[in-house]
């Protein structure tokens, strides 16, 4: 029997109460859901995804929302080895609900875990897999009391806006066709330009262009896939807010301090072997513009906190006031509004904080009983606090736009101010500080992707029970492979390089270094504070210029040539709103067919060169000479003609 052909509700986007709405599967219908291949292919493209979204935070320091691909892909490979007629809605929600999981566990990871390595400490893959492991499942644990007051009861009040997306996809592409090939055909297009550039070295990834009459003033822009669709899928203002930020730093500050440092013979502090004049501009920002980036960062995370407060204390007394009015009756009759039930969730809340507390390898580098006690309940309470915080926010702002680095920022001054008081500054309470944002971070940032899973469930009508049980299914099995990614990149590239400059851990590790010790160059910091500050003052978002401050001008021109391609195809459909809606649709899928190709690709570079003992030197771009750069950049500009092209195409059909 061919699946009925089923179309989204009006009342998906509000109009009704959570109470009366209709999902697209009725409370009575009993679809194919939880099954062996949804929850294999979800978990197979968890850990695709999850390796190339930890590749792409360690390397411009934010992360992007995998749902949509996943789903779309999780449709195509369910036409190729469907076994049976009938619809596969439910199943592909639930494979996109364990895939997606393993991004927002990237997030918590990446954005916290190499300042371990930036310590000089080594540690081991089974310490790592733990910490994401306790904050994630942390994370979906505390979510579930919140499904009813947040998705249900504020159906129309609280978007969900990739939640939302998802479900329009899903009911879109069950008949399969042009969006599965649209995110496949970008995929292997990020994967070859990324294995041609450093594999074979067929061209240069970086376009370098010195500025005339301006010291140490170079720009630059690499040439590669990933950025193009991450700033495509940012947007025009974003991407612009970012490279202005970068642009301070390379074409501002780097020039003046290079300027007024050739007249100062001996090394500044922080550095203490090197004057200035001797510096390249890579080393200028090294020493100097990271500080600066690392204080306009922080405080552009806590100006964010302090502007959704009044949302975060909304949050947390609906999550408490859920939690104390929870009775037998919430677990609900019908299939789509049961939950795992609250007992479980009670006894995996205290099952986690005592694992934290009591297992050696979780809190590796603490010997005492009275240290790990304290984070461990350090970690419950902002962990609780900000999950609330965070399943709320995202739904006004989505996944992608998520300050879980605001968050997890509050968490380390509240944790490293608690050490501090207790006399635990040395390297044990760094680490145990930095652990605690860990849990914390993966816990907020798996709350968001929980909360946009659930919403798509909702509108679908899928069981959130089952729902439930594959995020902490997403989580269980993809722990182990991003925290594995992240050795395997460390190990070949290093943590702070140019290639990974893992610019989120640095910030926490300036965070912790800064409360628990007085050995940084506070007035690098409190400038970039200022400047955030003043950012914010004139109206514009401080955390994405802070962003741009702090991250190389050779990552954030590319994802501004991204948002201008984006600008371009909007304002070419602004008169047609179905084709906008279209254009913008393929573009974002290409976009995030883009940074998956290159992030897996990227991986598994890194891979191959740990098995052969050296990065792969193959073939060379030698012979361009200066040509090579241009080459690069026509190469560059030439995809995004093609994204343009492929977004558009989507609008004549």
């Amino acid at each position: 029997m061919a699946a009925p052909e089923r179309k989204l509700p009006q009342t998906a986007i509000g109009g009704v109460s959570g109470d009366a709405y209709q999902p697209v599967v009725s409370p009575g219908e009993n679809l194919p859901e939880f099954t062996f291949r949804s929850v294999g292919i979800g978990a197979l493209l968890g850990v695709v995804f999850g390796a190339a979204n930890a590749y792409l935070g360690l390397k411009v320091g934010i992360t992007v929302s995998t749902s949509i691909p996943i789903a779309v892909m999780t449709f195509a490979i369910l036409h190729l080895i469907r076994a049976r007629r009938g619809s596969m809605l439910l199943e592909a929600n639930m494979s996109q609900t364990i895939g997606s999981a393993s991004s927002s566990l990237a997030s918590g990871v990446i954005f916290t875990i190499p300042a371990l390595f930036l310590w000089g400490l080594s540690p081991s893959l089974l310490e790592l897999t733990l910490l994401s492991l306790c904050g994630g499942i942390l994370g979906t644990l505390a979510m579930i009391p919140l499904r009813r007051p947040l998705i249900k009861k504020e159906h129309g009040a609280l978007p969900y806006p990739e939640g939302t997306a998802c479900a329009e996809i899903l009911v879109a592409s069950e008949s399969g066709g042009s969006q599965a090939r649209t995110v496949f055909s970008a995929l292997g297009l990020g994967a070859v330009y990324k294995a041609c550039t450093d594999i074979f070295h067929l061209w240069p990834e970086d376009f370098v262009q010195k500025i005339p009459k301006l010291p140490k003033g170079v720009f630059t822009l690499e040439a590669a896939p990933m950025f193009l669709g991450v700033g495509y899928i940012l947007g025009y203002h974003v991407s612009a807010v970012m490279v202005a930020g970068s642009l301070v730093s390379a074409m501002i500050f780097i020039p003046l301090i290079a300027h007024f440092g050739e007249f100062i013979p001996m090394p500044l502090f922080p550095e203490t072997s090197k004057p200035i004049s001797d510096m390249s501009a890579d080393e200028i920002w090294s020493r100097y513009i990271r500080y600066i980036g690392a204080g306009g960062v922080a405080a552009g995370g806590i100006l964010t906190i302090l502007r959704t407060l009044p949302t975060m204390v909304g949050a947390f007394r609906a999550g408490l006031g859920e939690l104390l009015q929870r009775d037998t009756r919430v677990t609900g009759k019908e299939r789509t509004d049961s939950d795992i039930p609250f007992k479980h969730v009670l006894l995996g809340v205290a099952a986690i904080v005592l694992v934290i507390a009591l297992v050696p390898n979780v809190l590796a580098h603490v010997d005492t009983v009275g240290m790990r006690l304290v984070a461990a309940l350090c970690a419950a309470f902002f962990a609780f606090f900000f999950v609330t915080v965070s399943s709320r926010i995202v739904g006004y702002v989505g996944v992608s736009s998520n300050p879980t680095s605001g968050m997890t920022i509050a968490t380390l001054i509240g944790t490293s101010s608690v050490f501090y008081l207790l006399g635990w500054t040395d390297t044990a309470g760094k680490v145990t500080a930095l652990t605690v944002g860990t849990i914390v971070c993966t816990a907020a940032s798996i709350a968001g992707d929980t909360s946009q899973d659930l919403k798509t469930g909702f509108l679908l009508g899928a069981t959130p029970r089952r729902q439930q049980w594959g995020q902490l299914i997403g989580v269980l099995t993809s722990a182990a492979a991003v925290c594995g990614a992240v050795i395997v990149l460390n190990g070949q590239y290093g943590f702070g390089s140019k290639e990974l400059p893992a610019p989120q851990a640095t910030l926490m590790k300036t965070v912790i270094e800064g409360i628990l010790s007085a050995n940084i160059p506070w007035t690098l910091v409190f400038i970039g504070a200022l400047m955030a500050l003043t950012v914010e003052l004139v109206g514009i978002r401080s955390l994405p210029f802070a962003v741009g401050l702090y991250l190389p001008l050779s990552s954030m021109s590319p994802i501004f040539v991204g948002g201008v391609f984006r600008w371009w195809i909007e304002r070419r459909n602004r008169n047609d709103q179905a084709k906008l809606h279209h254009a913008r649709e393929n573009g974002v899928l290409f976009g995030s067919g883009l940074v998956a190709g290159q992030g897996i690709m990227g991986v598994a570079i890194a891979g191959l060169a740990f098995a052969l003992g050296r990065r792969p030197a193959w073939g060379g771009h030698e012979w361009m000479g200066a040509a090579g750069p241009y080459v690069a950049l026509a190469l560059f500009l030439l995809l995004g003609f093609y994204m343009v092209r492929v977004a558009q195409r989507a609008t004549t059909r």
